[in-house]
């Protein structure tokens, strides 16, 4: 379907007006005028996360109203990447918008709180349900954006316990592999594998992440990479020196400037290049920017010197990750196990 000469002529301007001319309040002067000859989800994806860059940059410009700038640019990345969750670029723009609001201690404006102590509050009830429709309603559109060939998907099932009663869901993920190829290969091949088949989420906590796949003892005491990539139990040697594939570890990949932001899925491990089949996921509250790679850090390990990997981004059933990281849990272990009953390559 053509693009309409309107629309066309406003991306335009507005690349130059953020370009060459630092105008972003004109940019998004630009947008606004044309979002009439919007006339598919795909047009609108791209103006959106257009109008995006430009309210990142007047966030910059204009620092006494930064925080509403920078907000209304997260919620419009979000909203683009929702219609059309393969835009790499506008991913990493949104990730980096995040370390900068995490910077200047801007919140994401996500907005209200969907659980309180485990349990849906009204407005958490009312946004499950929305997204549900909007989930089923698009469900045909995002198929179409997700069959172009580009990042692998997969579709984690997975079954836990609220207030009662038994809850199963499915949590779709895409993987990033021209960014962290050898943590996708490994994760796909365990999925392949039906390895993380019946693996639990053994460790879950508020506000930070929840974590699984331990495919040696399901308790986060093991767990190893499907193919050997250099390095067993953390030191770099050839694998005819690594005695069994319980040692594998994938090499770490956290220079490739994936953040940890709502919905990142990204490698645990126990020490610099032992990463293996373990991973967590960020819930919508989660915080976990220090485990980011940046200039300066030896990644050697600590409470502030870790980096971990991320490696891929929640698409959809983010209701599921956000409903875990509320259960109530012992020691950091739920109190109800909560199981993956079956990951899949979509």
């Amino acid at each position: 379907m053509p693009i309409p000469a309107e629309l066309q002529k406003a991306w335009d301007d507005s690349a130059e007006l953020l370009g060459e001319k630092n105008d972003p309040e004109g940019a998004l002067e630009a947008l606004r005028s044309a979002w009439s000859s919007i006339d598919n989800e795909a047009q609108r994806a791209k103006t959106l996360a257009l109008a995006a860059d430009a309210s990142t940059e007047l966030g910059v410009i204009d620092q006494r109203n930064q925080k509403s700038h920078w907000q209304k640019a997260y919620k419009n990345y979000t909203k683009s990447l929702s219609i059309d969750p393969k835009n790499k670029e506008a991913r990493r723009n949104m990730n980096k918008l995040a370390s900068m609001m995490d910077e200047n201690a801007i919140s994401l404006g996500l907005g209200f709180q969907m659980f309180d102590q485990g349990n849906p509050t009204p407005l958490g009830l009312l946004a499950m349900v929305f997204s549900l429709a909007a989930f089923l309603v698009s469900i045909k559109l995002i198929s179409e954006f997700l069959d172009d060939g580009n990042n692998p998907v997969v579709t984690m099932e997975v079954q836990y316990v609220l207030n009662g009663q038994s809850v199963t869901g499915e949590i779709q993920i895409e993987l990033y592999e021209d960014d962290a190829p050898m943590h996708v290969e490994s994760f796909l091949t365990h999925a392949e594998n039906f390895q993380y088949d019946g693996v639990e989420f053994h460790r879950v906590i508020d506000n930070f992440m929840i974590q699984g796949g331990d495919i040696e003892n399901m308790r986060g005491s093991g767990g190893y990479s499907a193919h050997y990539y250099g390095f067993c139990n953390g030191e770099q040697v050839p694998e005819s020196e690594c005695r069994q594939k319980e040692d594998y570890n994938i090499p770490g990949e956290h220079e490739n400037g994936l953040k940890h932001v709502a919905g990142a899925l990204a490698a645990a491990h126990a020490g610099l290049n032992t990463d293996g089949s373990q991973f967590y996921i960020l819930p919508s509250d989660g915080s976990a920017e220090h485990l980011d790679w940046e200039p300066g850090k030896t990644c050697l390990g600590g409470s502030t010197d870790s980096c971990h990997t991320v490696f891929g981004y929640v698409i959809s059933g983010m209701e599921h990750v956000d409903a875990i990281s509320n259960l109530e849990t012992q020691n950091d272990s739920p109190v109800d196990p909560v199981r993956i009953i079956s990951a899949r390559i979509a």
